[in-house]
């Protein structure tokens, strides 16, 4: 199984359509997205090329490879023009023994064990880390706003490989599980 991972897009078709173009180009299977996808909310700055219904519309035309969860930016409205669910707080995804528990990271952190992967998206910067208890935590920073001087980015996942890249496809960090 291969999947893209990203976050935070945050209505900017401009982003929306590099991310799209990544997807394809790395043929992944899905695309997984943490949340905040098309409102820019209120802390934030308008992004680049802002356009939530031409994002919703980009997204709507591959509804069938995408797996969502909800961000603090996302609201029911969101969902009435999307045509995959964005109204789950968490999601989890299986590929042999390795366990993905996705969120927007804005919430508790549920149950995880050891060797666990948590990816989260949120604070628009990347995460590769062991937390305490031994779980993975993981975070693809900001397609469309990101923070601390971190690259518009995204994780690409596939056989217990997570390989962090910029919009341009450039690979800059790595966990192997």
């Amino acid at each position: 199984m291969k999947l893209l991972i990203a976050s935070d897009i945050h209505g900017s078709a401009t982003w929306c359509k590099k991310l799209l173009a990544r997807f394809n180009e790395e043929n992944a299977d899905k695309l997984v997205l943490l949340g905040d996808i098309l409102y820019h909310g209120p802390r934030n700055p308008l992004p680049d090329g802002y356009a939530p219904m031409s994002v919703f519309e980009m997204l709507n035309s591959i509804a069938n490879k995408i797996i969502a969860v909800r961000g603090n930016c996302d609201s029911e409205v969101d969902q009435m023009v999307l045509n995959f669910n964005v109204s789950s707080d968490y999601a989890e995804i299986f590929d042999g023994g390795v366990k993905l528990t996705l969120s927007h990271g804005h919430r508790l952190v549920p149950p995880l064990g050891v060797n666990d992967v948590y990816v989260t998206g949120h604070t628009h910067v990347p995460l590769n880390a062991v937390e305490e208890n031994g779980y993975i935590h993981l975070n693809p920073g900001s397609v469309s706003l990101p923070k601390e001087n971190s690259p518009h980015g995204y994780i690409l996942y596939e056989n217990g490989t997570f390989t962090f890249k910029d919009t341009d496809g450039k690979a800059y960090d790595r966990r192997e599980l």
